[in-house]
């Protein structure tokens, strides 16, 4: 299949259903350059208007129920386009980051470290993410080794926070 073929094919997975249209992140995966990266964008820039607009236990919420949503979607999505995890499905990438912002009450700069750190464990997958995205297959092993990369940036966050300060939202 050529290079505009799949491109094309991919479209239609993503706009052709609420399932794909979600797995992709709203089309933000089908970015050509880094679609993990630019769907994450989009996560960041949908996460401030609900970060102003519900408390942090309905925002906590939100983050466990699109997790459940995504256990289902990225394996429909998967199996549509016929690839494991393949890099246009981000909504891994969307339930991951704000499992991270969730925990941080808004700033600029702490938001982006907190991106940066999500990006940076997603991407490197050090031990065991690496371990767990290799072994655990379907909708399931889409969306865990995302929960594991943002549990690792929260570490983090928490370990930078003791030489800057970062606030935590339950401070």
């Amino acid at each position: 299949m050529s290079e505009a073929e799949e491109k094309k094919r991919l479209r239609a997975i993503t706009f052709g259903s609420l399932t794909g249209f979600l797995a992709m992140g709203f089309g933000s995966g089908l970015s050509p350059k880094a679609p993990g990266t630019t769907g994450s964008l989009a996560a960041l820039l949908l996460m401030y208007p609900i970060a102003l607009i519900l408390p942090i236990e309905w925002q906590m919420l939100l983050v466990v129920v699109a997790f459940g949503v995504g256990v289902f979607i990225c394996a429909r999505a998967a199996k549509a386009i016929g690839t494991h995890d393949h890099g246009a499905i981000v909504w891994d990438e969307w339930v991951g980051l704000w499992a991270v912002l969730v925990w941080l009450p808004f700033s600029l700069s702490t938001w982006l470290l907190a991106f940066v750190l999500f990006r940076l464990f997603d991407i490197a997958k050090p031990w065991p993410i690496g371990w767990l995205d290799r072994r655990l297959h379907g909708g399931l092993g889409i969306m865990a080794d995302d929960a594991l990369a943002a549990a690792f940036a929260v570490l983090t966050l928490l370990l930078i926070g003791q030489w800057w300060p970062i606030e935590f939202v339950w401070h």
